[in-house]
Formats: structure tokens, C-alpha cells, sequence
């Protein structure tokens, strides 16, 4: 399902409440660098009609009316939400839109938190590292704990190394929300996986840890969701340990 506006909703997102959504890649296309299998916009090669990326004034643009709108309206806002169509960090004008975000937030709504979706890929990146440190919740993707669990579940497009991506995470000093997809499929989410992330999870030290399951269609076929008390099992060790870890079925 590929969002068609540059600012959208809010609508209700199971981990951050009324959640109004940024995208900052193509209207009617997908832009990313992973091609995950359970990603709710598609494979990547069926997003190619459009490759316009939105500039710092056009999400300025979109952004004011849609706030003053909300305001009149008494529609509340728990996140303003950078999401859509792909990976939002490889919009080259990603650090100025964040800063931009941040001060029509602190104008419109200051008690609602500014947060970033991201594959945690280009977060090492100067600019691109110090924006995800301005916002309130960086929520960063780690879905795999090596290279080769990587490339079944987040087909990654070009080089891709787990640990290159942990010690971009180092970097954070714990300020971040580690976001992982536990889903079944031909493998992965095996126990020594699970071993092998919680071992990633206890050296990066997230102040949260966001663990899902698949909620909606997925592109490959076959995926098959655990429950809340499966998820809930497999990270017992971490809560054991007083990780803050939150469980989304």
C-alpha cells in the first residue's frame, strides 16, 4: 500500500498512538534500499512509476497546512511520523526536513513527539546521524543478526554488513528504539537467530526495544506471524535483564 500524499493521516498506529506520516520519497512510487519480504508497500520493482523526491519546501508546504488544519479541527497528534514509501533518510534533503519538522512541531503541536522510521542503513552518515539525534524516538530496524539473515529477509539493495550497522548503533549511546520483525519463514527466527540478535540488542544498549509480527499482506507468500506469548517467550532473557521491550502482535 504506497501512501499517496507527502504528509498523511493521523492515523492509529499500534506503536505510537494518533500518528500523523511523513513520507519524503514518491507520491505513486517506492524508493528503498531494502526489499523486504513483509514490507506493506510491495516489492520495489512494482514502485518504479514514480521517482520524484518531495524538497524541504514542498514537506514544509504540506506539513503547515496539514498541522493548521489539525489544530482547527482538535485532532489530536501523538508522533509526527517520518514512514512512507521506502527508506525516508535517502531523501538528500532529509537533515534540513527534520529540522524544519521539529520547529512546526514545537509552533503547532510541542507536546507531540517527532519520529523516524529507518532501516538504520544510512545512520553513520554525518547529517544524517546528527538529525536522527534532534528527534524523539530514532525508531531504527535491526531484523537480522548476520549478513546471510539479512539477505532472505531485508534483500538488501547493494552492500549491506550487520556489523557495520551495530556500531552505527554504538554511536547512539543507548538514545534510540531498536525496532526487529519476528516472523517465520525459510530460515529465519530460529532460536540461535534469536540468540545471536539478543547478543546485538545487549551490546547496543536501546533505551526500547520494539518487537512485531506481520499485521498485514506481505508480498512473499507463506510468511507466517508468532502471537504476542511466542515473542513475548523468545525475549524473556532481555526483560529478565530490565530491557525495556515492547511486544506488538
Amino acid at each position: 500500500m504506497l501512501r499517496e500524499d507527502t504528509v498523511f493521516g493521523p492515523i492509529f498506529s499500534r506503536r505510537l498512538g494518533s500518528s500523523l506520516g511523513i513520507n519524503l520519497l514518491p507520491q505513486k512510487g517506492k524508493i528503498c534500499n531494502f526489499d523486504c519480504v513483509y514490507c506493506e508497500c510491495g516489492w520495489n520493482k512494482d514502485g518504479l512509476e514514480d521517482t520524484r523526491l518531495p524538497s524541504a519546501q514542498d514537506v514544509r508546504m504540506a506539513l503547515e497546512e496539514k498541522l493548521k488544519a489539525c489544530v482547527e479541527s482538535h485532532t489530536p497528534i501523538d508522533s509526527i511520523t517520518f514512514s512512507g514509501d521506502g527508506e525516508p533518510t535517502l531523501n538528500p534533503d532529509f537533515p534540513a526536513i527534520v529540522a524544519l519538522t521539529l520547529a512546526l512541531r514545537d509552533q503547532y503541536y510541542p507536546k507531540a513527539k517527532v519520529s523516524v522510521l529507518s532501516n538504520a542503513t544510512r545512520c553513520g552518515m554525518p547529517g544524517i546521524f546528527e538529525a536522527l539525534r534532534q528527534v524523539d524516538n530514532a525508531i531504527l530496524k535491526l531484523d537480522a543478526a548476520t549478513d546471510a539473515q539479512a539477505a532472505l529477509v531485508n534483500k538488501p539493495v547493494g552492500a549491506y554488513h550487520v556489523e557495520d550497522v551495530v556500531k552505527s548503533l554504538e554511536r547512539f549511546e543507548g538514545n534510540f528504539v531498536l525496532q526487529t520483525m519476528f516472523l517465520r519463514g525459510p530460515g529465519w527466527a530460529t532460536e540461535d537467530w534469536v540468540q545471536d540478535w539478543m547478543q546485538i540488542v545487549r551490546r547496543v544498549k536501546p533505551r526500547e526495544v520494539m518487537v512485531y509480527t506481520i499485521n498485514r499482506e506481505t508480498p512473499m507468500t507463506g510468511l507466517k506471524k508468532y502471537t504476542e506469548a511466542e515473542m513475548r517467550s523468545l525475549v524473556q532473557p532481555l526483560i529478565d535483564e530490565g530491557f525495556n521491550v515492547q511486544i506488538k502482535g
